[in-house]
């Protein structure tokens, strides 16, 4: 049985350089064609026609298949509903960035979400296993700890200041700001706070602080400095 492979680009990395080498020495044609030019797939009569251009002959091919399979291609959704509901990024071509690709390959910046598979980019079966197991450990993790650590640089909210506009809850990439449900003034979660700020800087009525860069301590620090000049 003769096997043509028609591909457009092919980047074999690791072990699949292995595959790629059994299957050329196995006898399968891989064949690179000109996405430049037309590749069709016609019935004539009985024969199923395939017609393509040969990058290296640049000549037009033929063949005569008996079975024709096709590689889907995985579109992603640049706007995505998830990444909007969970404020996790996705990169240009529409798939989820994880928080740092060696120390953190499954988490994203917001604490408690993890990512694999195809969601995380076009992969094989067996690396999505890998991927899944992964984020499976690190919810363990998270789930199996009696008390959480957090940092001590954490936004906090004066609730007697606060106009309830919603501002900070809108605009934090970590979704820690919230309304509560009996004031119904906004309140920080300590455990989803990175301590960025963003809302501090952006609330309108100045209700909201971070620990540690209050604006007493941040204009004493100035004039520690100026001092220091003198």
């Amino acid at each position: 049985m003769n096997v043509y492979v028609l591909y457009r680009d092919m980047r074999p990395y690791g072990l699949r350089e292995d595959l790629y080498r059994q299957a050329r020495a196995g006898g399968i044609a891989f064949i690179r064609y000109d996405s430049d030019k037309t590749l069709d797939a016609t019935v004539d009569k009985a024969d199923l026609r395939l017609t393509f251009t040969d990058t290296v002959l640049k000549k037009q091919m033929e063949i005569l298949p008996d079975l024709l399979v096709l590689a889907s291609a995985i579109v992603s959704e640049k706007d995505n509903p998830l990444a909007r509901f969970y404020k996790v990024p996705q990169n240009d071509d529409g798939f989820f960035v994880e928080a740092h690709v060696k120390l953190r390959p499954v988490d994203f910046a917001t604490d408690g979400v993890f990512v694999c598979g195809i969601a995380h980019a076009p992969k094989p079966v067996d690396e999505s296993i890998t991927q899944a197991l992964a984020a499976a450990a690190r919810a363990v993790t998270v789930l199996a700890s009696m008390q959480l650590s957090v940092s001590g640089t954490v936004a906090a909210v004066d609730q007697i200041r606060c106009s309830t506009c919603g501002v900070c809850v809108s605009i934090c990439p970590y979704s820690a700001p919230q309304f509560n449900e009996k004031s119904g003034k906004a309140e920080i979660q300590p455990a989803l706070c990175k301590g960025c700020g963003l809302c501090s800087a952006s609330c309108r009525s100045g209700a909201i602080h971070l620990k540690g860069f209050d604006n007493d301590q941040i204009f004493s620090q100035i004039f520690a400095l100026k001092r220091a000049a003198m």
